[in-house]
């Protein structure tokens, strides 16, 4: 299923405004890949239980579990060192992995604030005749410039990463749609309140300790 919602691999150097696609882009804008292709962390490396999202940046369930779900969850499972959430990407379209690439190619220190700003954005570069320059104005809120996106979408390195971690997912987890978590090795589909996340995080410590 994966394959057949993305194909990016095909479309990608005509799809990203024609750019084309190199190895090993050099650009001093942007992250070296060892620090793009990082697993992106929030919270204590030692928290009890890690919980594991697979998300699409131009996903709306996706966008809302980050803008009224999430912010609960790290405030009192996160903050308090009781859960460490890993976050990766599951892109599902052409503009999602673009703007996937972005985040990533910002640098792990900058990378969570790329995807809020993505989340934020989303309806106005989803909806764009021309996502990859809406993606460029939203990336300058986070330091690069239409150059640095360019040379990161030339990334073939980092885009074959970001592809072969999704498709990890949904061997190892069946992950096959966003938002997916993983949350004590239990993978739950689909956007929750809080209330209902609180239940399966409660679990997941409880079998930890």
């Amino acid at each position: 299923m994966y394959r057949l919602l993305l194909g990016f691999v095909a479309v990608l150097g005509l799809s990203l405004s024609g750019l084309t696609v190199q190895t090993h882009p050099a650009h001093a804008g942007i992250a070296a890949f060892e620090d793009a292709s990082k697993e992106m962390v929030v919270g204590n490396a030692d928290a009890p239980v890690t919980m594991i999202e697979y998300a699409s940046l131009g996903c709306p369930h996706c966008a809302n579990f980050h803008r009224d779900t999430y912010p609960q969850i790290k405030k009192n499972y996160i903050d308090t060192g009781k859960v460490k959430l890993i976050y990766r990407d599951f892109p599902l379209g052409t503009p999602a992995l673009a703007a996937s690439m972005i985040a990533r190619c910002a640098g792990s220190k900058r990378y969570f604030g790329m995807v809020d700003l993505f989340y934020r954005s989303q309806k106005d570069w989803g909806s764009s005749d021309n996502p990859i320059e809406s993606l460029k104005k939203t990336a300058r809120f986070g330091g690069m410039s239409g150059q640095d996106v360019d040379a990161c979408l030339s990334n073939q390195q980092l885009l074959n990463h970001i592809r072969a971690k999704a498709e990890e997912g949904q061997k190892d987890h069946e992950i096959n749609s966003t938002p997916s978590f993983v949350v004590g090795g239990e993978t739950i589909s689909g956007s929750m309140p809080y209330d209902q996340f609180k239940v399966y995080l409660d679990k997941a410590l409880e079998k930890a300790n």
